[in-house]
């Protein structure tokens, strides 16, 4: 979290003043240009970092060392297997999930951001962030569940820097060469946090590829985790 938020105060260091400047230009005041230019811009990237933060770097290293200190191999001697881990585990992180994005966009809504989307976001919104934590908690308990927990420790926060830098989390991919951005819209951080940006900014009903590409990663990592993953 704290590589989450330096990245954050970065990005709002180098934000781009003439959105600013246009709406100042316009009359607006500095609290409206706050609520209805800046946050607007920066909220999509806000619930990338916690659902990244939540659903993957914590989960990662939280299971990591319950591996290391043998409370999953308790576990692992009741009837419950190892889909049924992966799968308590990722309902609830979901769940954890859900509240945290719901609870961001009624801050934001409550000190006066509105947002330019159609009234299918209220759906498809939730369905990213829901998606999007699923494949998220996947890749988290294949890296738990296949390394020791001082690799998961170091791995997961690599991994978590890197898509904070190139994934379009906080970065949106439109600062990105044009050839580069199909392939960063392929990760999982692209596609929710651009996803994100078109259903809350740009008025997109249903972003068929970004949900069919979280979808798809969701899947994958969820069956390769609870095939792999070793209790101990």
């Amino acid at each position: 979290m704290p590589f989450g938020l330096l990245t954050m105060f970065a990005v709002v260091a180098r934000f781009n003043r003439s959105y600013e400047e246009a709406a100042s230009d316009l009359g607006a005041s500095a609290w409206q240009r706050l609520w209805h230019v800046t946050l607007p811009i920066l909220l999509p990237g806000i619930i990338g970092v916690a659902v990244l933060s939540t659903a993957f770097t914590s989960q990662a290293i939280a299971t990591g060392f319950e591996r290391r200190y043998s409370v999953l191999k308790r576990l692992g001697a009741t009837p419950l297997s190892r889909a049924g881990l992966i799968a308590a585990k990722t309902t609830t992180v979901i769940a954890v999930e859900l509240l945290q994005g719901v609870l961001i966009l009624l801050v934001a809504l409550a000190i006066g951001w509105r947002p330019d989307a159609s009234l299918a976001a209220i759906v498809v919104a939730p369905l990213l962030i829901l998606l999007g934590t699923a494949a998220f908690s996947g890749l988290a308990l294949l890296m738990a569940g296949t390394l020791r927990a001082e690799a998961t420790l170091a791995g997961a926060n690599l991994v978590y820097i890197v898509l904070l830098g190139v994934g379009g989390v906080v970065f949106p991919l439109t600062r990105f060469p044009a050839g580069a951005r199909p392939v960063l819209e392929l990760l999982p951080t692209g596609a929710l946090s651009t996803g994100l940006r078109e259903v809350l900014q740009q008025g997109s009903v249903f972003p068929v590829g970004h949900v069919v590409t979280l979808a798809v990663w969701a899947t994958a990592a969820i069956i390769l985790a609870a095939r792999t993953f070793r209790w101990e």
